[in-house]
């Protein structure tokens, strides 16, 4: 094989004095051991291949060719990884190696010897069956096809494996097969972050996570109408098993895109097409290609399913390397992403008829024009007194979503007949009081046809108190607004609390911390609806 060709120095040791990346400052007044964490600070999640040449270098020595060929390290790092180790390197007869001196605390405090770790085990696989037999069964409307627990263990150790999970922070863009969960048992320093649109994959992550210990942050969140904004730049590696349209993971991978720090961040996706329709997946792949990302790797049958026969229950695995500048979405994406239900690529909503209309105003009391558009990425004041909303595409949670970002003093909301949180009294009950404080919400079935609803959301009787505040400032910081919430209240009650007694107090009653940093309407269910009876109590 015939070597790219490359500038610099060719010779078998580095050059004496190579730039060094990561801004590690001044080398005379820098450690040499903070110099190289600086470097791998850098690298983000690829530090684990840095990790891998300074393990060489404490069971060294090396030659300079075997730090780079062993653990596939482009020679240009190597020879910063080298310069930044300075003083704390021995380099004799073209052989590298740390001095002894140094070589425990390298290792220490770069976990060297945790490079080493073997697979998760039996007992792991056992678990993770576990946790996906006690979880939600899959939403076809959604796409679920549920991965069997050995790809799931495979995928957590790939990663594990490949890069440094010790430092990167790990994003899931949907979560349905809880991977999440495999790789904080196969890595427990691992910092999880798990973005679901469905509540019961986000309820089951959550509890299994308290369980176990687990250090796992999950928010809500439907990738058409955005991102929490606490996830936006901050991600070193996504993971995410996307639907497999071209709207679907075209979606999906421009939002993962959104949440990268650097272009040392990586796409991990699941696709997967059959072999007897070769033009979808170039489809896909072209669309990937359009986004700006580059196939760093493809590993073909690296996922097995239980179903989606069609592509013989398996889907490979791309990692994809973000170019400088990629594409970015804008606006609001289309609702149509999947392959099955009301929102597949091939069925979309019909536009509501005239008649329709004129059957909802009556409903109302008011003349209904059109029907706005779903999305909660800001609140959502409106330019009518009673804005009427159309969430017949509605797969479960943006009714409640659509309440909290909604701000005017009385709106409606068109859903389908069948929607969850309407079909029987105890789903209606969960609904109106985890909404009380904002809104009074009434319910008219087969209205204004047999398979709509409308829901209507009018002032409620008390219009004071913490969760009144919360609820209408639903895109602030729980931290800020719950804060500014209490010191309202006990304003109101004719006392006063400080900035800061307000803050211990918020601080001493929040059940996660992660919580106080991310939009209150970004929340759960589950953790949103907790955390209104604790700021009520």
């Amino acid at each position: 094989m015939s070597s790219p060709r490359d500038t610099g120095s060719s010779a078998d040791t580095p050059q004496a004095e190579p730039a060094v990346s990561g801004n590690t400052g001044d080398s005379a007044a820098t450690e040499p051991i903070e110099a190289v964490a600086a470097l791998l600070a850098a690298a983000g999640a690829r530090a684990r291949r840095l990790r891998a040449v300074l393990a060489l270098l404490v069971e060294g020595p090396r030659t300079f060719d075997e730090l780079i060929r062993t653990p596939a390290v482009p020679r240009r790092t190597v020879e910063e990884l080298l310069a930044a180790a300075g003083s704390d390197l021995d380099t004799e007869g073209g052989l590298h190696r740390l001095i002894p001196s140094v070589q425990r605390h390298y290792r220490d405090r770069f976990a060297l010897d945790e490079l080493h770790a073997g697979p998760g085990g039996a007992d792991v696989q056992d678990r993770i069956r576990e946790f996906i037999d006690s979880g939600p069964t899959p939403a076809t409307a959604l796409d679920h096809v549920t991965a069997t627990p050995e790809t799931v263990l495979r995928r957590a150790e790939w990663l594990r494996d490949t890069y440094d999970l010790l430092r990167a922070r790990t994003l899931f863009l949907g979560d349905h097969d809880l991977t999440s969960l495999a790789v904080c048992l196969v890595e427990p320093s691992a910092q999880v972050t798990v973005v679901d649109l469905d509540e019961r994959v986000l309820a089951h992550i959550d509890g299994i996570a308290a369980e176990y210990g687990l250090h796992i942050h999950t928010l809500h969140a439907d990738l058409r109408f955005g991102l929490p904004p606490a996830v936006k730049g901050a991600a070193d590696l996504v993971f995410t098993d996307p639907p497999y349209t071209p709207e679907g993971v075209g979606l999906f991978t421009a939002r993962a895109a959104e949440c990268l720090t650097d272009t040392n961040s990586r796409v991990v996706l699941a696709y997967g097409f059959s072999d007897r329709s070769p033009a979808l997946g170039h489809r896909v792949q072209q669309e990937l290609l359009r986004l700006g990302m580059v196939f760093e790797a493809v590993l073909p049958d690296f996922h097995r399913y239980y179903g989606a026969q069609a592509i013989g229950s398996a889907a490979d695995l791309y990692v994809c390397l973000p170019t400088t500048q990629p594409r970015k979405l804008t606006g609001r994406q289309p609702a149509a992403i999947y392959t099955h239900g009301p929102q597949s690529v091939e069925a979309g909503t019909a536009a509501p008829s005239e008649d329709f209309l004129r059957k909802l105003g009556e409903l109302t009391r008011t003349p209904v024009q059109e029907l706005q558009r779903p999305g909660w990425d800001r609140p959502l004041h409106g330019n009518r007194e009673f804005p009427v909303f159309d969430l017949r595409a509605d797969p479960g949670p943006w009714l409640l979503r659509m309440l909290l970002a909604c701000n005017t003093e009385r709106a409606a909301f068109v859903v389908g007949n069948r929607h969850p949180d309407i079909t029987s009294e105890h789903a209606q009950s969960a609904l109106s009081g985890l909404i009380a404080a904002k809104y009074t919400v009434r319910f008219h079935r087969s209205s204004p046809e047999p398979t709509c609803a409308v829901v209507f959301a009018d002032p409620p009787a008390r219009t004071t108190g913490v969760a009144h505040d919360l609820l209408h400032r639903a895109h602030g910081k729980v931290g800020n607004t719950w804060r500014e919430a209490l010191i309202t209240d006990a304003a109101g009650a004719g006392s006063t609390l400080t900035k800061r007694e307000a803050r211990q107090r918020v601080t001493g009653l929040i059940q996660d911390p992660a919580d106080l940093g991310v939009r209150l309407i970004d929340l759960p269910r589950l953790r949103l609806d907790a955390l209104l009876h604790t700021a009520e109590a």
